[in-house]
């Protein structure tokens, strides 16, 4: 009988996490020790949006450096894990047998909000790892559904991997070294205590439930992605928190996982 493969929530941060790891990456390629059984990872990013669900079917897809203004070595930075047309299918069969359509794309490479913290996780690149796209007409309750539905995948081998950021304001940036703001260390408390007692209908209305969520998340494609790891994980499972630091004083990197 398959382990049931984890399911997680990874706050990848900036791209910069590739090169310079801190206590995030490590606590990832710890928990990486949970993959020895995996047979396939599968991605959500917020840095790749479509209307309507895509998968993609490259049989080697390419890495995306989709970002600027960086130093020179990420940009050589490559991650070359393979696809899998067969797992892909397979994927899209579970997905289609739920009624949820999704379409494929043999073009799409791996945007820096999955291979980013895949270096750290899964470095040894020997499996599959794809990825699926984060449709933006999906609302709060349809992004949950669509976490159970992948759910299936788990007792095939198959990770579930949602990237995001468990605070993502841009705007407020500080340098290197900057204290954590209060509302980012307010808003990552109250989010684990929604996680821990997989509290679904205050996770999915966050606006009405915190006072810290819009300026946590001027805009909330980084938060989304929580919603999906939250479906794909039950009760059963045991949850683990990756105490991350908060980076450039307003960029939490806590990250989940369930086993």
């Amino acid at each position: 009988m398959t382990q049931r493969a984890p399911a997680m929530f990874i706050s990848h941060g900036s791209p910069m996490f590739a090169v310079e790891p801190g206590q995030a990456g490590a606590l990832l390629t710890g928990f990486g020790e949970q993959f020895s059984d995996v047979v396939s990872v599968l991605v959500i990013s917020p840095h790749w949006m479509t209307r309507g669900l895509e998968l993609m079917s490259a049989a080697q897809p390419e890495t995306l450096h989709d970002f600027g203004g960086f130093p020179r070595e990420l940009y050589q930075l490559q991650f070359d894990a393979p696809g899998s047309y067969e797992i892909v299918a397979q994927v899209k069969a579970v997905l289609e047998n739920q009624d949820i359509a999704v379409g494929l794309n043999a073009q799409r490479g791996r945007d820096h909000g999955a291979w980013v913290p895949m270096l750290h996780l899964l470095p040894d690149t020997d499996r599959p790892v794809f990825q699926l796209s984060l449709d933006m007409t999906m609302d709060a309750e349809a992004l949950i559904q669509l976490g159970k539905a992948l759910l299936p995948l788990r007792e095939q081998g198959i990770a579930v991997i949602a990237s995001g950021g468990l605070t993502h304001n841009l705007y407020e940036i500080c340098a290197p070294g900057s204290p954590p703001a209060e509302y980012v260390q307010r808003f990552q408390g109250w989010v684990r205590e929604q996680v821990a007692s997989r509290n679904l209908s205050a996770l999915a209305l966050p606006q009405r439930y915190s006072d810290d969520f819009q300026r946590a998340h001027p805009t909330a494609e980084h938060y989304l992605p929580l919603l999906i790891a939250m479906g794909a994980s039950d009760a059963k499972d045991q949850l683990s928190v990756l105490e991350g630091e908060i980076l450039h004083g307003v960029l939490s990197m806590v990250s989940y996982g369930w086993t």
